[in-house]
């Protein structure tokens, strides 16, 4: 992979950053997408617009997948991923947990990634095959081996909130680990995961943007990322799990019990 499409990745991540920053002082402009729930702010616009001018400048044959939609398709084997504000609902309450996330990708291979948190200035950096790092020091996955002293993470969807079945994998999950986190960013919880920070994260109906940089620097980090089913984790399936891999056939266990309830609690009596 050419070196230059990291660094390229890391100086767009710090621009787009530096405009969430000076926008996260000001008083949020919101519209909704939609509905009351899914929201987008002035901040989200800026971001990407900012990020798909210097993509498609840098790289004018590269398609650009983007949540905004100002992204563009081309005959390129190149896609870049991109969140230009991860954790919208946490920037517009004023809660500091959000990122700009940017992954780049060669057909179906993810190849970089960067996840930048401009308010806690952390930015996260991956490579295929070159590891990942957290402000240019190599970080890697936890030590943790075992379920019940594991720190996991999650989320939930702005939309559709009562169709996910993730209440009773949160509640079952809590009850058979050290505790769950849902701090509103799916992209900087893969990086936590990926830092350490967290041993587990799972979630349902995520986008390609939302996982894209997340799971390479999981991956890199020395993590397993995967479906339910153990298959490897597509971008854009139905459902994520993201470990420290040594704990991940326990979660996945875990997961697919809480799967065969459910399924027995709603099948009709005989």
């Amino acid at each position: 992979m050419p070196k230059n499409y990291l660094e390229a990745a890391i100086e767009i991540a710090r621009e787009a950053g530096q405009i969430l920053r000076e926008e996260f002082s000001r008083p949020p402009q919101i519209s909704y997408k939609g509905n009351e729930v899914d929201l987008v702010t002035q901040a989200d616009k800026r971001s990407e617009q900012a990020i798909v001018s210097r993509i498609t400048k840098l790289f004018p044959d590269h398609s650009i997948a983007a949540e905004e939609g100002t992204g563009h398709e081309s005959a390129s084997e190149f896609r870049w991923h991109v969140d230009p504000l991860d954790g919208t609902t946490n920037f517009a309450h004023g809660y500091p947990c959000f990122c700009v996330s940017l992954g780049l990708a060669q057909r179906d291979m993810l190849l970089a990634a960067v996840l930048y948190n401009p308010i806690s200035d952390e930015l996260f950096a991956a490579a295929r095959g070159e590891g990942a790092t957290l402000n240019g020091r190599k970080i890697h996955v936890s030590k943790n081996a075992t379920l019940g002293t594991s720190l996991l993470c999650t989320g939930f969807p702005v939309h559709n909130r009562k169709g996910t079945p993730n209440l009773q994998y949160y509640g079952d999950f809590t009850m058979c680990s050290h505790g769950v986190r849902r701090d509103g960013s799916a992209a900087l919880d893969l990086a936590f995961v990926a830092a350490g920070r967290f041993d587990g994260f799972w979630e349902f109906g995520l986008k390609k943007w939302d996982t894209a940089a997340g799971v390479l620097l999981v991956e890199e980090a020395g993590g397993k990322v995967t479906d339910f089913a153990g298959q490897p984790y597509q971008l854009g399936g139905p459902v994520i799990l993201a470990t420290n891999s040594l704990i991940h056939e326990e979660m996945r266990a875990a997961a697919n019990a809480i799967a065969n309830r459910a399924a027995a609690a709603a099948s009709p009596p005989r």
